[in-house]
């Protein structure tokens, strides 16, 4: 078997080992989806008159506001994901089957990016039972094109492989399962003082700066153009630099992490 059939072949059996993990602790997956649509039908249903009134100018039109809100909390399920994914890799580092790992006969890269992939495609599929429920409480896109439908899906896998590498590293370096969840609360606290539920120029002055120059913003904004209509301008190349820089990042702090050797 050559290195790359080798790589692909124990990649997808991590892959299958975490996935497997995931079934068998529903929890995470829960809170997961819980949290964003919870937050979804709060704001919709309690707060969507009164800002949609503010963002419309004094129109109160709750659709237009669900428009509005979509795009954030789907951003917002992308962040939660990797917090679980930090705690599963922490549980691995503390629990010693990392060590046996490297004992067996195995491509190394392979138990990185199993926990990586089952992420993302966790991620995946909780924006698609999220989005399933902005649907069916009124969202729609319908000016949006299949390429800028497809863009969109690029943007929110592009988005879940950035914070998933970042979570791993994090994950690693953690020296228990509960620093790992704490140490990833960031990537749930982000969306929340983005551009989520309110423009960041209605923010107080000194608090714009903060919400504009973060990752989330400018993913939520391009979300936004590609499935709205709106404008993007900059905001689709931040975006990339964003995420190609703390994949990059990510990636490198967890395999210096994972190839270091064990004390």
């Amino acid at each position: 078997m050559s290195s790359l059939s080798l790589a692909v072949h124990d990649s997808a059996t991590m892959l299958r080992r975490n996935l497997l993990h995931a079934r068998r602790y529903p929890s995470l997956t829960l809170n997961v989806l819980l949290t964003p649509i919870v937050l979804l039908l709060l704001f919709v249903y309690v707060f969507g008159d009164t800002m949609s009134a503010g963002i419309g100018g004094g129109g109160a039109d709750r659709s237009d506001y669900v428009a509005y809100l979509v795009p954030g909390i789907l951003l917002m399920t992308i962040g939660a994901t990797p917090a679980g994914t930090a705690v599963s890799v922490s549980m691995d580092m503390t629990e010693g089957i990392i060590a046996r790992f490297r004992t067996m006969a195995i491509h190394r890269g392979s138990v990185l990016v199993g926990h990586v992939a089952g992420s993302v495609l966790q991620a995946i599929l909780s924006v698609l039972l999220v989005g399933a429920v902005a649907v069916a409480i009124g969202f729609r896109s319908v000016d949006a094109t299949v390429l800028e439908w497809l863009a969109a899906f690029g943007l929110l896998a592009l988005v879940a492989l950035a914070f998933t590498w970042i979570a791993v590293g994090m994950g690693m370096a953690s020296p228990n399962a509960e620093a790992a969840g704490n140490n990833a609360l960031p990537l749930v606290i982000l969306p929340l003082i983005s551009s989520a539920f309110v423009p960041v120029d209605s923010m107080p002055g000194w608090f714009q700066p903060i919400a504009e120059h973060q990752p989330f913003t400018p993913a939520i904004e391009t979300l936004r153009g590609l499935l709205l209509g709106s404008e993007i301008g900059d905001n689709g190349w931040i975006t990339i630099a964003w995420c190609l820089g703390l994949a990059a990042l990510g990636y490198r702090w967890s395999t210096a992490l994972f190839n270091r050797d064990p004390k």
